[in-house]
């Protein structure tokens, strides 16, 4: 318990450290506001854009745009991580095309979703889903391959079915590496919603920066980065606090080093 405190202790020093170099910083190195806004400026400028700009409509427009491509991505990464892990014939003849769809860069589909989907929520989503999926598939598919062949064995005899095995033995020995999965790729939701919004957007926070930057308004581009930093925290928090709720019978040390 006390280790923990001094971590916590420590982390919100740092924490204020930084806010106090953004706040002093700039102007003790004179850099103009238009380069390096100084932190009461910045918040100055959320507290405008929430009034006259619709900050939070966009920010909740975003974040749901997050929940569902991470919901998505991952229950599809899930299933074909899981199939994949199942049947090595299946990952030996489609791997190399989900190799090649994690390889081509996700940024060159934007364009052609706004295209095929026009100025809505659906291109956003679907560029966090194809960014959600992989990282979520192969560590699924890894856990179940790296299931203990003893564990298996003692179930067979048993007697128990082929659903039993994957219920029992094989799904739970990949529950630890799914949550890895899912922490990576909560933050890669933002990151593939926000470049849809930077593409081709209308609306969201990825809006919203890319009008702020064109009226010249760095505060306004630090607002909305701002905005999407404390979503992908939030989306992180509910995963650990899931992974905790879920994986609470699992040692501590195993947990950490996942």
């Amino acid at each position: 318990m006390k280790s923990l405190n001094n971590s916590m202790f420590g982390s919100v020093a740092l924490l204020l450290v930084f806010l106090a170099l953004w706040q002093w910083g700039p102007g003790l190195l004179g850099m103009p506001e238009f380069v390096m806004p100084k932190l009461s400026r910045v918040a100055q400028e959320g507290v405008l854009m929430w009034r006259s700009s619709g900050l939070l409509e966009h920010t909740l427009i975003t974040a749901v745009e997050i929940v569902v491509g991470f919901a998505l991505g991952a229950l599809l990464g899930i299933v074909i991580g899981t199939s994949l892990g199942l049947s090595p014939k299946a990952e030996a003849m489609l791997s190399p095309y989900i190799l090649a769809l994690q390889i081509a860069p996700k940024v060159a589909f934007a364009p052609l979703f706004v295209m095929w989907l026009g100025y809505t929520v659906y291109p956003k989503i679907l560029i966090a889903v194809l960014i959600v999926f992989f990282p979520v598939m192969i560590n699924v598919l890894s856990a179940i391959r790296t299931v203990d062949p003893d564990m298996i064995n003692l179930v067979r005899t048993m007697n128990a079915s082929r659903w039993q095995i994957f219920r029992l033995v094989e799904f739970p020995s990949a529950m630890a590496a799914l949550f890895s999965g899912l922490r990576i790729a909560s933050t890669l939701a933002v990151i593939g919603v926000t470049v849809g919004e930077l593409v081709g957007g209308n609306q969201g926070l990825g809006f919203l920066l890319v009008d702020a930057e064109g009226q010249g308004n760095t505060s306004g581009v630090f607002v909305a980065i701002v905005m999407l930093t404390l979503i992908g925290v939030l989306a992180y928090g509910a995963v650990v606090w899931a992974e905790k709720r879920v994986l609470h019978y699992m040692p501590k040390a195993m947990l950490s080093t996942n």
